[in-house]
């Protein structure tokens, strides 16, 4: 058990893969509180890095929904988190013990997208919103966002194609976008995405893909559509199954683009349900007006180089099944019809049946690395493999 002085350790709250958490008093004023530690004895620089930034983020957000921390101290090789205990338990563990009403899921939806968008309106993406990280008091009502451990400060990034079982998030809850494998970079709507998983469970009681394989799963994400909630809960009415919906779009154009918006839609779904018992249709998003310049993420004027590529794959997959094909992509700094597709003679060589290479040449800078990215798609589905190398141009000492 833990041993830290001048706090009374009661209790074991939760276990990750990468951190426990305890419920404690402390000893001075007999204050409850939460303490969070990395489970490995002997973490790694960049764990110890990332608990302080996860710190001073938590710190700095002064939001009512936001949980507090008090401390941060060493403990043995490692680092303890001192948190606010306000009397909460997370939502995954009050679905284990019951279901919500209507109303209560819209009054907890409300807050929770309240709480949302003030993070949001400190430049901050969550990047792991689930019901683990929603911690709720039913006796007063408080709600807050807990775990920010993997946020960032930045209005935007590039995932990186990764390991589906290595993966930055929860992967049940995880965007298409942070998976790495779309193509687009990322942004505060990643987290809309996650919200709607997160009401997709709290309605129905399932996870909209329910699946072992983490590359399957990827793949639900970035192309799969969810059974609608109504369907699988006829009691859901179609509004709200619709909104669910929009939050859990592939492209995040089309989800709501602000909290503001989504949460209207939820005040009057729950204001329609308390002076009539029930929730007539209307047009979602009337209100979601974004107060920042975003423009759709896709490639222009490359339609028939993507359509090359992405029929050469499949070309190669249909050839190879069941065997997972492997996608060898080559990047020239030589002119070439501008970017474009160039198949190989004789399939490159390869002693592999069946198998070709494709050459995207261009100018540096002209969009080829955009354009060959748009594969990652279909070889999540076929459960492919990307292999990737660069060679810098100014620092060619370094493969």
């Amino acid at each position: 058990m833990l041993s830290i002085p001048g706090v009374a350790v009661q209790t074991l709250l939760y276990e990750s893969a990468n951190s426990l958490v305890y419920r404690a008093i402390r000893e001075a004023d007999k204050e409850p509180i939460i303490l969070k530690l990395l489970k490995e004895s002997y973490p790694t620089p960049q764990e110890l890095v990332r608990y302080r930034t996860e710190y001073r983020i938590t710190q700095e957000l002064k939001e009512a929904g936001v949980v507090r921390v008090y401390d941060l101290q060493k403990y043995q090789n490692s680092l303890v988190m001192f948190v606010e205990d306000f009397g909460g338990e997370s939502l995954t563990i009050w679905m284990q013990q019951r279901s919500f009403t209507l109303e209560e899921f819209l009054q907890i939806a409300i807050a929770t997208t309240e709480i949302l968008g003030q993070i949001h309106s400190a430049n901050i993406i969550h990047k792991d919103i689930n019901p683990s990280n929603i911690v709720y008091n039913p006796e007063t009502e408080q709600l807050k966002i807990i775990d920010f451990g993997i946020s960032t400060q930045l209005t935007r990034e590039t995932p990186t194609l990764k390991n589906p079982n290595i993966l930055e998030g929860t992967l049940a809850y995880i965007s298409p976008e942070q998976t790495g494998r779309m193509n687009r970079t990322l942004d505060y709507r990643t987290d809309f995405y996650s919200l709607g998983v997160t009401f997709y469970e709290l309605l129905t009681g399932k996870l909209p893909f329910e699946t072992e394989d983490t590359l399957e799963l990827v793949h639900c994400h970035i192309a799969r559509q969810p059974v609608p909630p109504h369907e699988i809960e006829p009691k859901i009415p179609l509004i709200v199954s619709q909104l669910v919906s929009k939050l859990m779009a592939k492209n995040a154009e089309n989800r709501y683009q602000t909290a503001g918006g989504l949460k209207h839609d939820l005040e009057m779904c729950l204001l329609q349900l308390q002076q009539t018992d029930s929730i007539e249709e209307f047009d979602l998003g009337k209100r979601d007006i974004t107060d920042r310049f975003l423009i759709p993420e896709k490639l222009y004027g490359r339609e028939s180089e993507v359509d090359n590529l992405l029929a050469a794959f499949e070309r190669i997959a249909s050839r190879r099944s069941p065997q997972p094909p492997l996608i060898n992509g080559a990047s020239c700094d030589s002119l070439s019809r501008g970017g474009a597709p160039v198949p190989a003679q004789g399939g490159g060589g390869s002693h592999l049946s069946g198998s070709e290479m494709m050459l995207v040449a261009g100018f540096s800078g002209i969009g080829k690395t955009a354009v060959v990215n748009e594969v990652h798609k279909p070889i999540a589905r076929q459960r492919g493999y990307f292999i990737k190398g660069k060679y810098d141009q100014f620092q060619r000492n370094i493969p």
